[in-house]
């Protein structure tokens, strides 16, 4: 936010790859788009000037570039979970596969999946539910391929797991009366500091008046998963109120229906804590609980090579099971459907091909027809030649 041309430079080593990538002699036909999520929608939010100068330096960027450079613009948090919805159900051949005779067909019989993603400042749930949509701000109606899909997508802001475990922290240094905060999802034994300032760097928490930028913070780790989660669910509104079926914070949601696919951050630390086997609730628990309570001194002996990251899989994995079981309502029967998964058809799930198949209309809305090469007149005349060579 604060370097827009750092963030131009930030793109040039991909695009120099996808030059090596794409041949020379199609690059200038190579249509290119730029999209930006959750961050950048919460940067619009903060400072809509610095959202358009990021925007601005990817373009000139992508500019310097011998591509067809479409533009570059924020998604809707609908349409980060629609895309993500899309990936999925391309790559699984759901939507759309090619058959034996060599045709691109709908599977018959074949049900679409559920996507969960999880990023840094956004979490999103899109699927078919079976149900019509109540609510229109949730409502996306596709037509792909001559079938017509009705999904349910919700995108949180601000519940992507950075900005959720940065409302946590918040939530416990308001719960304190003093700069030393202590946190029960950390291990015992670990330690950092914090200012104030930096705690506070966001749309998604508000910093109290009395708080002062520059005062540092000790927040030091007690590794007490029940008092961890209990501080994870009061960052959630799970009351539905009068208004019918809802996920949390009074947002509408018809129940879950159907397989799913949690990919993105709900992956990454359930494969940190090797939970990516469609282990049972019970299972999944248990594991949760008994790496919460080790501490500092034992977690770093354990995971030496995970160490930026490692205070916090405990948060996280309480933050995920909160937001599955509590937030989007599955439960242990319905539990097993999720899974957690990097990949489909060995390609990386999330948001982008989505985006690249709907603007470059590879997945048409109608059916395609099958249309031959030549009049009937020329087919009977080469036949014909045919056979008298043949002869």
């Amino acid at each position: 936010a604060d370097d827009p041309a750092g963030a131009g430079a930030s793109l040039k080593p991909c695009l120099d790859r996808a030059m090596k990538i794409v041949p020379a002699e199609q690059q200038r036909e190579t249509p290119t788009y730029l999209g930006a999520t959750a961050g950048m929608r919460l940067l619009r939010e903060e400072n809509s000037s610095k959202a358009e100068q990021v925007l601005a330096e990817v373009s000139k960027a992508i500019g310097e570039y011998p591509v067809d450079f479409r533009g570059a613009r924020i998604l809707t948090g609908r349409e980060e979970g629609s895309f993500g919805w899309i990936t999925v159900n391309y790559l699984l051949e759901t939507l759309v596969k090619f058959s034996f005779a060599e045709k691109w067909e709908h599977p018959q019989d074949t049900e679409v999946l559920g996507a969960l993603d999880l990023g840094g400042a956004s979490t999103q749930i899109t699927f078919q539910p079976g149900v019509p949509v109540e609510d229109r701000n949730t409502s996306v109606f596709f037509r792909l391929y001559g079938t017509n899909y009705s999904l349910y997508s919700h995108s949180y802001l601000c519940y992507g797991q950075s900005q959720a475990l940065k409302m946590l922290l918040a939530a416990l240094h308001q719960a304190s009366s003093s700069g030393q905060i202590k946190h029960p999802c950390y291990p015992q034994g670990y330690q950092e500091n914090i200012t104030v300032a930096e705690l506070y760097d966001s749309p998604c928490v508000r910093a109290p008046s009395s708080a002062s930028p520059g005062l540092v913070l000790t927040v030091t780790g007690t590794g007490d998963p029940a008092a961890c989660g209990t501080a994870v669910q009061r960052l959630f509104n799970f009351s539905c109120r009068a208004q019918g079926p809802c996920g949390f914070n009074g947002v509408y949601q018809p129940p879950v229906r159907g397989q799913f696919f949690a990919f993105a951050g709900f992956y990454y630390t359930f494969n940190f804590l090797n939970l990516t086997r469609q282990q049972s609730l019970s299972e999944v628990n248990t594991t949760v609980f008994s790496f919460c309570r080790r501490n500092w001194t034992e977690v770093r002996a354990l995971f030496p090579k995970d160490l930026k990251y490692l205070h916090t899989y405990c948060s996280v994995a309480f933050y995920i099971l909160t937001l599955l079981l509590d937030g989007y309502k599955f439960n242990e029967h319905t539990w097993s459907n999720i899974h957690f998964s990097r990949q489909a058809a060995n390609t990386d799930i999330g948001w982008t091909l989505g985006f690249m198949l709907n603007l470059t209309n590879m997945i048409p809305a109608e059916a395609l027809q099958q249309v031959k090469g030549h009049q009937p007149g020329l087919w009977a005349g080469a036949v014909s030649f045919l056979v008298l060579a043949i002869v």
